[in-house]
């Protein structure tokens, strides 16, 4: 990469670093109802002072498919097993696993990119939202799904980093399985 694509890289990361700050500090004061909480175990030793993870999955479907899916309620549920309301707008609301997981999508990219204010209900705080990126990548006839994940609590590396894979990954690649 040249000088100038790194440095116009690095300035759109921090636009959108800031933009998506600015955005979880007003999505603290719109909460809304709260269902049950889930409880969890903390992370200890290195993994409990990890704020961030990066995932790489595949799935035998295309980018387009792949987007819509993750942001269609109905594709949602379907695949999850569990109830998803998601407007598909910048700017709309989700909330997944019957109200577990609630947010914002931030930036909206069809079939390439997906960034949203994701908190999960019950352990976190009032007003803490993480910021999770999801890139599709063609890779042949699949896909790979590259999920960023940062901006959580430390101690939280553990449930979330394997939470992926078994509310996620796992769920989803049985669905396009079927």
């Amino acid at each position: 990469m040249t000088d100038d694509r790194a440095s116009t890289g690095a300035a759109r990361r921090r636009l959108l670093q800031g933009g998506a700050a600015a955005l979880l500090g007003s999505l603290a004061a719109a909460e809304a109802a709260v269902a049950a909480p889930m409880t969890e175990a903390r992370s200890t030793g290195a993994d409990g002072r990890k704020t961030s993870l990066h995932q790489e999955t595949v799935f035998a479907a295309s980018p387009q498919r792949l987007y819509a899916i993750l942001l269609d309620g109905k594709s949602f549920a379907a695949f999850t097993g569990a109830p998803a309301q998601i407007d598909p707008r910048a700017g709309g609301a989700f909330s997944l696993f019957g109200g577990q997981v609630v947010g914002r999508n931030i930036d909206l990219v069809p079939g390439r990119r997906i960034v949203q204010a994701w908190r999960a209900i019950g352990d976190w705080g009032p007003g803490v939202y993480s910021l999770v990126r999801f890139r599709f990548e063609p890779r042949g006839p699949a896909t790979a799904i590259l999920l960023d994940h940062s901006g959580f609590q430390p101690g939280d590396f553990g449930h979330l980093n394997a939470g992926w894979t078994t509310h996620y990954w796992a769920p989803l690649k049985a669905y396009l399985a079927r």
